[in-house]
């Protein structure tokens, strides 16, 4: 095992990274902008040091300053956490030249699932059923649109225009006709250009009435695979996950084992190695289940998985990357209760999601049985408005649905935020919401139910009367 590591990232997920390493005895080294001087992760990594300006080119993103780093610090190994450089192949390949292990998934695995049109077609030729689309990337949209326009019509519109390079749901966008397909295709090709340096789109039937499943998938270097099961990430804004839950309410045993088998024939296919996760769409409508996309890192979301198999995907990760072999068979893993995962952010849902990049004047997290908390905030601290607005992601776990719902209700109830404006009220009204409750919710959830408008109805409600 590593002796020394570097943690090429921030926040909750560098403090999520930093515990795992704790509890294994493994020596922990953070960089950090000028930003995050105070931020929870400096104060809690073994060691810290500054790397650069707060704009992520100038630190958390500048391969040439991280590489020093592990060098001047000793550390043989960097995790790269999510987002960031977690799946950028020029930056494994300077760890590998620099002889430091990269703590993610191959190179080669990384140049299989991006672009994602290639992901898309290497999935098809192992029969495993993709939305119907483009199996390439556009060549020249803006020169020679009639590609597009003939892809879309025999695709039949609505069709969604997703970025190759892209994650997180950036870039993409739906179009229902030939003139909205142009500024689709201009809108994606910007978006990707900006913030993943590759401006190549690709089309795909757009699906409405769907679920967003998820398979996570441990991959060794001796050829042993196996999956956790699924989670659901159906509740989002714009392509960005609010909420999710493990297991769907949706997968019966099983599609969760056709799944789970469809899953490692794709992290076969696409030589994954360490922790990797494939996403399916499913059509409430038709019952049909499609390949969306791989992510080839740790996501997110890892945490509501944790909580329903007993595992340490971190953990894994680091036994992975030192050359161990995988402590699970796949007969090991099972699933137990129900966990469910709501993403806290700094911002503020009756203002379009407006961030909120203000100073937390006071912070409690609830406590108890059955209560997980990843943060990297505290009172005091000041959400920087560089990054991401995440400040916590807030779980529970019960032995059924029905019980986690209501000890997340109690949970959003007793987590005091102040200072800046929170999402905590939406997450309280989709929790009351009934199609929530009953599981049937699909990626339409917010819209569809007004989920935003009930906030505000809710709001105006217990307004004091002046």
């Amino acid at each position: 095992m590593f002796r020394r590591i570097l943690i090429a990232n921030r926040g909750e997920i560098a403090v999520r990274i930093i515990r795992s390493c704790n509890k294994m005895g493994v020596y922990s080294i953070v960089p950090y902008s000028t930003a995050d001087k105070d931020a929870l992760f400096v104060g809690y990594a073994n060691e810290a040091h500054y790397i650069g300006g707060s704009d992520p080119r100038d630190s958390y993103l500048n391969i040439e300053k991280i590489i020093k780093l592990a060098q001047e610090t000793g550390a043989e190994a960097i995790h790269p956490g999510y987002g960031f450089l977690s799946e950028n192949s020029t930056f494994s390949e300077a760890c590998t030249s620099a002889g430091i292990t990269f703590i993610g998934p191959s190179i080669e695995a990384m140049q299989n699932v991006k672009p994602k049109h290639k992901a898309r077609d290497m999935v098809a030729k192992v029969g495993i059923p993709i939305a119907p689309g483009s199996s390439k990337a556009l060549s020249n949209p803006d020169d020679n649109p009639d590609e597009a326009f003939n892809l879309a019509e025999k695709t039949g519109y609505p069709v969604i225009v997703k970025p190759s390079d892209a994650g997180g749901g950036i870039g993409m966008i739906v179009a229902h006709n030939k003139d909205e397909l142009q500024e689709a295709i201009k809108y994606a090709k910007a978006r990707g250009k900006a913030s993943f340096g590759m401006d190549e789109v690709y089309i795909e039937k757009y699906i409405p009435q769907v679920k967003h499943i998820e398979i996570q998938v441990l991959a060794d270097n001796y050829g042993n695979v196996i999956h956790l099961g699924e989670r659901e990430c159906s509740v989002q804004r714009r392509y960005q996950k609010l909420i999710e839950e493990a297991p769907s309410p949706a997968i019966t045993p099983e599609m969760r084992t056709k799944l789970g088998k469809m899953a490692a024939t794709i992290a076969k296919t696409i030589k994954s190695t360490n922790c990797m996760t494939v996403e399916f769409i499913y059509s409430m409508d038709t019952g049909e289940v499609y390949f969306n996309e791989c992510n080839a890192r740790l996501q997110v979301e890892h945490s509501v998985t944790e909580l329903v198999t007993n595992t340490d995907i971190v953990r894994e990760q680091l036994k992975i990357a030192a050359g161990e072999r995988l402590s699970y068979s796949q007969d090991d893993i099972q699933i137990y209760g129900h966990a469910i995962e709501c993403r806290i952010n700094a911002e503020d849902p009756l203002r379009n999601f407006m961030p909120s990049p203000k100073k937390i004047t006071k912070y409690q997290p609830p406590k108890g049985v059955g209560i997980r908390v990843d943060s990297g905030a505290y009172a005091g601290y000041t959400m920087p408005f560089y990054y991401d607005s995440l400040i916590a992601k807030l779980l529970t776990w019960d032995r059924n649905r029905a019980d986690a719902i209501s000890r997340m209700k109690n949970a959003l109830g007793d987590f005091i935020i102040e200072g800046v404006e929170t999402n905590l009220p939406l997450h309280l009204v989709a929790m009351e919401d009934e199609l929530f409750q009953d599981g049937k919710y699909t990626t339409l959830f917010l819209t569809e139910r007004d989920i935003v408008a009930k906030l505000q109805q809710s709001t105006d409600e217990n307004s004091p009367i002046i």
